[in-house]
């Protein structure tokens, strides 16, 4: 269930801390004894009129396979084209707008008009339209028919792939004292999903995806010289158009999402007092649910009926002691109240049917978080911050109810040293709680010697440092490092230890007014250790899953070509990820492969035609390999019906050629 918060204005004003809570406006300013008529800009330009961009490009697509459509834009094979632009328009009256455009006529694009008077109002209009592809072509038995997947000795072949379509239109009114904002959106996501339902085999299938997602917000705010408040609305509302899915012997095999909702009210504000700052918000909300359920045989309920009533609140303060010393803490409350049906249902196990009964459920989460902080100047380019954070988390109807995360950090920021910057991170982390217990109320079928991971004790020790580093007038190099190490010593069975580092390099170079080139490494391991029991008595088995991820990069452009009309440029990227889990029993048994790695590349010509008008000719290449062993074609497994083998490996090419206008 899709739950948002609309806080932007209040989140940039927290940031900003002491600078923006003073009111250092225009309108504030005295400019009784200024003489503006003695002024003047004789090298300023008339800003009034259009400015801006705009530009339209044609080129063709080389795809064998649709997953290229992520990287480039659009999925169609063959000739393709887009509208692209940045256009400004400014009156002497005070009124501005603005359209933006990217890639207009692909699958991935966007565009925003803005348009209004600076300091009155202002309107919004957006489109957006993303598309994320999985496989192309993917082959499945079962054919989706007005709700019923019907097999066939045919093959049904589809895509794998959502587009989601969002269209916003927004309205901010503001005076000197007072401010209002409303806006609407409506997203519809199509496409389809990958599924599997046991019947009583496993069978895979391509889910049809239809639902669209409408959101209410609105805010008034009111403001004076120290201190200002908001009160908002934030409402969603989603609507699943497929419904439940069933098999020509069989009805409803596949309970669909249900239509949900969400609704909260926020009220916000902050408060200036000499060099303190002091913020607070309160939220309350609700989020329902009343769809019907699929009856069964033991099922007394007919619909859901389920309600969630949410509490959040938040207070923060910011003070300056000195010149040097700055303390800041806050607390954080969160409730979720599970107000859902609750009724008594027939008891099901293992070994068949009991004739118990057993009552489901609802949780509730309660949160408190405190946050103390303190930052130190210790000398001119040197400076220091420490703090401690506490979160304790109560949980009904868990196999741990309470849960207690206490963190430990400080930073370490040296800007003494000429072209050297140095950050140093280091944070220290515990969690305990109460009792752990695996009880009937959670999983009669758990181990009592299983740990979730989220739930058990563990220790965290990680450390990062970033160093930036201008050797040269024409060089600059940023590196960073990183190390955490998460131990769950209690856990028998589970998650026992877990390592994640990794560093990044990031090198620019500036060899003169024409040429720029850089460079950019990174890696990261994920390396964890977990033990299990298939004896459902003492640990039995372990398996250590290693994770790599490899990131390079490399780019350079050289201009002043031809009368400094023609700029040349290429970017390279590659990437690589592979998985390695080895299981250990009576021997040790690797898992089937699972990695990928992509190379990228792209080369451009930009030439200038006149002060207004420029071409640019491109070409994009992409070569993308994976494999995952579990992927397997449809009569590769006895009795299993999967959707084929949709690994991928292709070669993909684009050609594009773009034409821009300035308007000034």
């Amino acid at each position: 269930m899709s739950f948002k918060i609309n806080m932007i204005t209040l989140s940039l004003l927290a940031l900003s801390g002491n600078l923006m809570a003073a009111d250092f406006s225009v309108h504030k300013a005295n400019t009784s004894l200024v003489k503006s008529e003695n002024f003047s800009c004789k090298g300023c330009g008339d800003n009034n009129g259009y400015s801006g961009q705009v530009s339209v490009a044609a080129g063709y697509n080389d795809v064998d396979d649709i997953h290229a459509g992520n990287a480039f834009g659009t999925a169609e094979d063959g000739a393709i084209g887009s509208v692209s632009g940045d256009v400004r328009y400014q009156a002497n009256s005070g009124y501005q707008a603005r359209f933006q455009a990217h890639q207009l006529g692909m699958d991935n694009s966007f565009a925003t008009l803005k348009a209004g008077k600076s300091g009155h109002y202002a309107m919004e209009f957006d489109y957006n339209s993303i598309k994320t592809y999985q496989a192309g072509d993917v082959e499945s038995q079962l054919w989706h028919n007005d709700g019923v997947l019907t097999p066939s000795t045919s093959v049904n072949r589809f895509d794998l792939a959502l587009e989601r379509e969002k269209f916003a239109f927004g309205a901010d009114y503001s005076r000197d004292f007072y401010q209002g904002s409303i806006r609407y959106s409506q997203e519809a996501k199509t496409g389809h999903q990958a599924s599997s339902i046991v019947t009583p085999r496993p069978v895979n299938f391509g889910l049809p995806v239809d639902s669209t997602t409408k959101q209410w917000d609105a805010s008034i705010g009111l403001n004076g010289d120290n201190w200002l408040t908001d009160l908002s609305y934030s409402g969603s509302f989603y609507n699943n158009d497929i419904g439940n899915l069933s098999l020509p012997y069989l009805y409803d095999v596949y309970a669909a999402a249900p239509d949900n909702q969400a609704h909260q009210v926020t009220l916000s504000g902050q408060y200036l007092v000499n060099s303190t700052v002091m913020s607070g918000r309160v939220s309350t909300g609700r989020m329902i649910q009343d769809e019907n359920l699929i009856q069964m045989s033991g099922n007394p309920l007919q619909n859901w009926d389920g309600q969630i009533d949410t509490l959040d609140g938040r207070f923060t303060v910011s003070s300056m002691l000195s010149n040097r010393l700055r303390l800041g803490g806050s607390i954080d409350y969160s409730d979720r109240d599970n107000k859902s049906t609750t009724a008594e249902f027939m008891q099901y196990e293992f070994n068949g049917l009991t004739g118990a009964f057993k009552q489901n459920t609802p949780q509730d989460i309660t949160r408190n978080t405190y946050k103390v902080n303190a930052s130190y100047r210790i000398a001119s380019g040197y400076r220091a911050q420490v703090g401690y954070d506490r979160k304790e988390v109560d949980r009904t109807h868990s196999e741990r109810e309470q849960t207690n995360d206490d963190r430990f950090w400080m930073k370490l920021n040296v800007r003494a040293l000429e072209n050297v910057n140095i950050n140093l991170n280091a944070e220290h982390a515990n969690r305990g709680g109460s009792q752990y217990e695996a009880d009937e109320l959670t999983s009669s079928e758990q181990n009592a010697l299983m740990r979730k991971y989220y739930l058990a004790d563990r220790t965290r020790n990680a450390v990062e440092l970033k160093l930036t580093h201008a050797p040269l007038d024409w060089m600059s190099i940023d590196v960073a490092t990183r190390y955490a190490k998460d131990d769950y010593d209690e856990t028998q069975i589970g998650l026992t230890e877990s390592e994640d580092f990794g560093y990044e390099i990031n090198l620019n170079l500036h060899f003169g007014e024409h040429i720029s080139a850089y460079g950019f490494a990174a890696q990261q391991w994920i390396n964890s250790e977990q033990v299990g029991s298939q004896s459902f008595i003492a640990p039995d088995w372990s398996s250590d899953i290693n994770d790599e991820f490899i990131n390079l990069g490399a780019g350079l452009a050289y201009g002043g070509l031809m009368q400094d009309k023609l700029t040349l440029g290429l970017d390279y990227l590659f990437s690589n990820s592979i998985s390695d889990t080895d299981v250990s029993a009576d021997m040790t048994t690797p898992y089937g492969d699972y990695f990928s790695y992509n190379h990228s590349a792209s080369l451009y010509a930009d030439y200038e035609l006149s002060a207004q008008m420029a071409l640019k000719l491109s070409y994009r290449y992409e070569r993308y390999y994976d494999t995952d062993a579990a992927v397997v074609s449809i009569n590769t497994v006895p009795g299993l019906v999967t959707l084929g083998d949709i690994n991928h490996d292709y070669n993909a090419h684009q050609v594009m050629l773009s034409f821009s206008y300035k308007l000034r």
